[in-house]
């Protein structure tokens, strides 16, 4: 068990990953169709571009994209059909979410986060509480198993904790600071989320489904 936990960590450790602690908020500007891919060209005035290098990664609404050019105030990257087919808020002018990809030296302020999107799921209902809001979204039936209550889910690239769970359906609470500093404010009743599941759900599966193997000899 040992060695098989050293190797989930070696798996984080040697993969690009993120927090879900979005840095700022950017603008999809202009999206240049090219044949079933696309190219986004995305202003990211608030986003420190000073350690980026051609070929960096940075999350955009929680999707792991390639920095393929960039300037101090913007960068363009490419976004495969597969991509697209998969994900949500890449193929219009809109407002998105952005973080630079983690380093090992960074606080791990959220919870790990790959970039590479479970599935699309559907807000049911947004509604203020006193100072706070509450987002109830409904996830494919597919990866809902993956989430708990009090367990970490990155909706649109943002990491946030899971109060509730119902079925399909759970449920966040969202703070002010939150809302005002990401996209999540503009969401409203079928609104359409990229949801990432915590990444330790899919190992804990593996682990289990490989303990109840037969042994070869």
């Amino acid at each position: 068990m040992r060695a098989k936990s050293a190797k989930i960590v070696l798996t984080f450790i040697g993969a690009i990953m993120f927090t879900g602690i979005i840095q700022t908020v950017g603008q999809i500007e202009r999206v240049t169709p090219m044949g079933e891919d696309v190219k986004l060209n995305i202003s990211c005035t608030g986003l420190d571009m000073q350690d980026v290098k051609t070929g960096d990664s940075i999350a955009v609404n929680g999707v792991c994209l390639t920095a393929i050019s960039f300037n101090e105030s913007h960068f363009e990257a490419h976004v495969s059909k597969e991509t697209l087919s998969v994900t949500v808020g890449l193929d219009n002018v809109r407002e998105v979410n952005l973080e630079k990809a983690l380093r090992l030296n960074d606080r791990l302020g959220g919870h790990l986060v790959s970039g590479h999107v479970d599935g699309v799921g559907e807000v049911v209902l947004f509604a203020q509480l006193g100072d706070c809001w509450k987002l109830d979204i409904r996830a494919p039936h597919a990866i809902s198993k993956y989430i708990s209550v009090k367990g970490s889910i990155a909706v649109n690239g943002v990491s946030l904790t899971v109060n509730t769970i119902a079925a399909d359906v759970f449920s966040i609470n969202l703070i002010p600071h939150t809302l005002e500093n990401t996209t999540l404010q503009f969401l409203k009743t079928g609104s359409p989320v990229n949801l990432e599941v915590d990444q330790i759900a899919r190992y804990v599966e593996r682990m289990t489904l490989w303990a109840a193997e037969p042994v070869s000899v």
